[in-house]
């Protein structure tokens, strides 16, 4: 097998620069580090991990903790997260908290300090001062999606003003019985989620003149069947049903479409529906829906992370996540 010398002749570099190229460590151009692999790849040079490691102190490797991997936008995010730590070459260990309090104590308490890993990722997990401390004090950077969280770079969506867009776009098209679906209490832990995007419901009808109606909320797990069963209990009888609906999810949002459609009424003519996400059912089923882009959240949350780690000078300054109105055919004017 080639040593460093051999590659560092063939691509025309110093062997410190084949080696800063390859470990990640120090900067080195792109298209340095783009010849320097070339020429490992051909040699057929690996680094060793260990031996970097030892010397180093790093083992290019980040921690990527997540309360609920099965959801669609927890694992896209995982995915865009993992996806631009291997092209930076990291690997990924990742921490799934379906289990509760009790393991996400041994997460924070034992996993995240024994393990060798180099940074964390949190996503959607409103961190504890004790466990932001315990990371901090072992000096392994830190970087949170969902925020704030006290002394933690996050990246936050503001889940009110996306509640909000979603309300007036139907309050907009002339709708004055609006309906919601979102989360039920158990769901309202980490940043208070389906509180805030109530919350920005109900300042969406009020910005609308439109009278809050208690009878058209209904709680659901953020699930197709949540949103289902929701829906068939605002449909389902035919006085003062809403003629739209707002769910905190397009998974939810899917039930209720699901819904109307085994109650023989029309989307969207005797019901419009918008959703949060633009998953990747939205468009087959012609959702109108607010895009959080969750794959680019886990990217950009990787360059705030590697900027925190020294090997990155370009971090993202703007911490607010983006998102957008994504209109099809589930929304549209209600019927005279």
């Amino acid at each position: 097998m080639a040593g460093i010398e051999e590659v560092a002749k063939k691509a025309g570099v110093s062997t410190a620069t084949v080696s800063r190229a390859l470990s990640g460590r120090g900067y080195v151009s792109e298209a340095t580090r783009s010849k320097v692999r070339g020429a490992a790849s051909e040699l057929g040079y690996v680094v060793s991990s260990t031996a970097s490691g030892l010397a180093s102190g790093r083992t290019r490797n980040v921690g990527v903790v997540v309360p609920l991997l099965s959801h669609w936008y927890f694992s896209t995010v995982v995915e865009g997260a993992e996806t631009a730590l291997l092209r930076r070459g990291y690997d990924t260990t990742l921490y799934n908290l379906m289990g509760g309090e009790a393991e996400r104590r041994s997460v924070f308490t034992h996993f995240l300090l024994r393990k060798r890993v180099d940074a964390v990722i949190a996503i959607n997990l409103e961190l504890t001062v004790d466990e932001v401390r315990a990371l901090h004090d072992l000096r392994k950077p830190l970087v949170g999606i969902g925020g704030p969280i006290p002394d933690v770079p996050t990246l936050a969506l503001d889940d009110f003003e996306v509640a909000r867009l979603a309300t007036s776009h139907l309050a907009g098209l002339g709708h004055r019985r609006i309906g919601h679906i979102g989360g039920g209490r158990e769901f309202d832990i980490d940043f208070h989620l389906p509180t805030t995007r109530r919350r920005g419901y109900e300042v969406a009808l009020a910005d609308a003149a439109i009278t809050l109606d208690e009878r058209l909320i209904r709680p659901a797990d953020f699930t197709m069947k949540g949103g289902y069963v929701a829906a068939k209990q605002l449909l389902g009888s035919p006085v003062d049903r809403p003629t739209a609906i707002f769910a905190a999810s397009d998974e939810m949002a899917i039930g209720a479409i699901l819904a109307a459609r085994d109650l023989g009424l029309s989307v969207p003519r005797d019901v419009s529906i918008i959703g949060v996400d633009d998953n990747q059912q939205a468009p087959f089923f012609d959702l109108t829906t607010i895009a959080q882009f969750p794959r680019q959240q886990g990217e950009t949350a990787v360059d705030l992370l590697l900027a925190e780690l020294g090997e990155s000078t370009t971090a993202p300054t703007d911490l607010n996540l983006p998102f957008e109105l994504v209109v099809r055919g589930s929304t549209a004017r209600p019927q005279e």
